[in-house]
């Protein structure tokens, strides 16, 4: 029982941290303790609630870059399913050699890459290369891949 209300404790103060940072101080006014059931509760709807999401976006960014690998020709359009491996599908359609793949993964150096990558894509497209440059921009990185996709 005191390990439950020691990380009953914790889970309290760092709720009221979170909301104080949210830019609600008001819940500094509740002096009841939250059941950590609930705390628990919350917790799972939050991580289900994000795993949908995230699942969304990618089966959207996997069938984006398999429609393009399709309209595009390249080999194995199936690839853009699999994490990693996918950006050698990237580099085949921008036809950039496949070593690109370790400056992929270096940080930093992989923004400048996958802009330029982008930027190939949608020249390869037949669209501006300024589309690729969108995909810095946030939100906006959501539209670029499907009108790349699946406009004329």
């Amino acid at each position: 029982m005191k390990v439950r209300s020691h990380i009953s404790r914790n889970l309290w103060g760092l709720w009221i941290l979170s909301t104080m940072l949210m830019g609600a101080p008001a819940a500094l006014a509740l002096q009841e303790e939250v059941p950590t059931e609930a705390v628990a509760a919350i917790g799972v709807v939050a991580l289900l609630f994000g795993l949908v999401i995230g699942l969304g976006v990618y089966v959207y960014f996997a069938l984006a870059l398999q429609t393009i690998a399709k309209k595009t020709n390249t080999e194995n359009p199936w690839l853009a399913w699999i994490p990693i491996v996918n950006i050698i599908l990237w580099l085949n359609v921008a036809k950039k050699p496949i070593w690109w793949i370790i400056l992929c993964l270096i940080p930093f150096v992989n923004i400048i890459i996958f802009i330029i990558v982008w930027m190939a894509i949608a020249e390869a497209r037949g669209k501006p290369s300024w589309w690729g440059i969108l995909m810095i921009v946030p939100f906006v990185n959501f539209i670029v891949p499907g009108y790349l996709a699946w406009s004329d």
